[in-house]
């Protein structure tokens, strides 16, 4: 009894302040369990307003994200810094490139001494480029050299270019154009093989490893001047094989086009190859180049 006794011996004003703190925790303990504070609505999460709200919040992460994005303004290539240069996506080598040259007391006058410069590529110029902002006087030379060179080039275009026919050219004539050696003027050859002669002077562009600018070239000094004389096959009765010989039939087209032929019983002209789903409209020219509808 001496033990309860004095656990329990208490002024009656602390009996009372202990009394008085056990109803407040059963209250707040019911409070919980029967969640008394709550209203009783079910918020609709599907609700028009809920998805405005979402809608919202997703416009003003979008605008957020748009002004984290590198705004670049015109500026002088000469004085790019080692941070501006990071900014624009230089590597350190290129910025490095770029610096000593400046120190030579040099400038840099053009996009294409920025790239011989810095070394940097042709997408990323691409992409820097347009900003470059040189001096006047440097964008008026730059102009009437250019002047200058155009009409260079129209004046003695005339004289100095001989067309010739890219059907009968051999390798060596194709070697006079520059960019094209011993390999490029073989395979320019057998490919012409290939089609049995060009029938569009464009057909150049379709040589494996030819540079446009090497092909533009090509076709400014030879041309078809004389159609070449190409064996046709019969398209109802060509074997797949035979067909697959074609230059610009590959092994779904040449399936594709046996399982129209089956289907049709016999294709009355060549245009019907159109109709076949998938056909490749952009060769239609070149295809119908080796076959007939008889």
């Amino acid at each position: 009894m001496k033990l309860f006794k004095s656990h329990f011996w208490y002024y009656k004003s602390q009996r009372n302040g202990i009394f008085l703190l056990v109803i407040i925790i059963v209250l707040l303990q019911s409070f919980i369990v029967f969640d008394w504070f709550s209203s009783g609505e079910k918020i609709d999460a599907e609700s028009a307003e809920i998805l405005a709200f979402h809608q919202q919040i997703d416009s003003l992460r979008l605008i957020e994200l748009e002004n984290k994005k590198l705004k670049i303004y015109p500026f002088n290539p000469n004085y790019i810094t080692d941070y501006k240069g990071e900014r624009l996506g230089m590597s350190v080598a290129e910025v490095n490139r770029l610096l000593l040259f400046r120190k030579t007391g040099k400038f840099i006058n053009s996009k294409e001494e920025f790239q011989t410069v810095t070394q940097v590529s042709d997408s990323l110029l691409n992409a820097i480029a347009p900003f470059f902002k040189f001096p006047d006087w440097v964008v008026q030379k730059q102009l009437k050299k250019a002047s200058h060179t155009s009409k260079y080039v129209a004046i003695n275009s005339k004289t100095k270019i001989t067309v010739k026919d890219i059907n009968t050219a051999i390798a060596e004539d194709f070697k006079t154009i520059y960019g094209i050696g011993d390999e490029l003027s073989e395979r320019i050859i057998k490919y012409r093989s290939k089609l049995q002669g060009f029938s569009y002077n464009n057909q150049i562009f379709e040589v494996w490893g030819l540079e446009k600018d090497v092909a533009q070239k090509v076709v400014l000094n030879f041309k078809v001047i004389e159609k070449p004389v190409i064996k046709k096959q019969n398209v109802n009765t060509v074997t797949f094989s035979e067909l697959l010989k074609n230059p610009y039939i590959n092994y779904e087209l040449c399936k594709k086009i046996f399982e129209y032929r089956d289907e049709v019983a016999e294709i009355q002209n060549l245009t019907e190859l159109q109709h076949i789903k998938d056909f490749p409209l952009e060769l239609y020219d070149r295809i119908v180049l080796y076959l007939l509808a008889e």
